[in-house]
């Protein structure tokens, strides 16, 4: 297991030896908050490397917005150049939410733009989080809300080995349930495509590709590729695939929420009709079962 090594580079100069002693010790004795006041420019950020270095944990590092949450991942980067310093924000690089204006009868649609290259990185976090102790995950406050069950997800995630038996068609399947999409004319982040006893994958948190082998229901090779030139990195003797989104459910999970939305529904169809409010009892039933 790799453990958290700061970059020679840098040395703790002044009161920084001090207080990364002081707060890996008291963090050791189980107290869950510490403090570290200083100016700007005075090394809290190389404090909390070196600490996190000497009481060799994985991290998570909370920035109040995206801006500053680049910053403080760049520069725990440069401190850990051989560890994983990841970077956890919103994908949405802008967000309208839906609202309706019941005396004019006016609808405004739900609008975002989702930027692809920030949930690569959310995906690479997330599988680093799960493979190895060395993280540091570097994020934003409103972000790490509303995620989905890490034990669903874990249990999405797809291993295959050289010499192993798989079931083509069922490997397909759980590709699809892990919300990546089939597209046998070009490879993209999330996508996969088949031809004859070849699938090819490329992962949502990657941009290279891997190609899987079959001899009937064997993996027969694992290859890593570029998708853009085809050229061959190496031969692989084991892969493993993550899911292509966070939010993966289970068919359990899924039908109880469509049993409980359709019992608020009735609910509140029913407080509407109840009020007088036909036009609001009409729109909340046309928008929850037609949208």
């Amino acid at each position: 297991m790799r453990a958290f090594r700061a970059s020679d580079q840098y040395a703790p100069l002044g009161d920084q030896p001090r207080a990364i002693e002081e707060i890996a010790a008291s963090v050791a004795a189980g107290n869950r908050f510490q403090t570290i006041l200083g100016a700007t420019g005075t090394g809290k950020t190389a404090t909390m490397a070196w600490t996190i270095e000497k009481l060799q944990r994985p991290a998570l590092v909370i920035a109040h917005n995206k801006t500053l949450a680049a910053q403080l991942c760049n520069e725990f980067r440069e401190f850990f150049p051989e560890n994983a310093v990841e970077y956890f924000v919103s994908y949405y690089d802008y967000y309208q939410p839906e609202a309706y204006v019941p005396q004019a009868d006016l609808y405004i649609e739900k609008d975002s733009s989702r930027n692809d290259d920030i949930s690569r990185l959310r995906l690479s976090a997330t599988s680093s989080l799960l493979t190895r102790r060395d993280a540091v995950v570097v994020a934003s406050v409103s972000c790490i809300y509303g995620l989905g069950s890490p034990e669903e997800w874990r249990e999405r995630v797809l291993m295959m080995e050289v010499g192993e038996e798989h079931d083509r068609d069922e490997v397909l399947r759980k590709l699809i349930e892990s919300q990546y999409v089939r597209n046998d004319t070009v490879l993209g982040r999330g996508r996969f495509r088949v031809k004859g006893d070849l699938v090819e994958i490329q992962p949502a948190n990657v941009e290279t590709a891997y190609r899987i082998s079959f001899f009937g229901d064997d993996v027969e090779q694992i290859t890593h590729f570029d998708p853009m030139t085809g050229e061959v990195y190496t031969r692989l003797d084991n892969l493993v695939i993550w899911p292509a989104t966070e939010y993966v459910t289970s068919k359990p999970t899924i039908e109880r929420a469509v049993d409980e939305l359709r019992a608020e529904l009735e609910q509140q169809v029913a407080k509407f009709e109840a009020e007088g409010r036909m036009l609001e009892a009409h729109r909340i039933r046309q928008r929850t079962e037609y949208d």
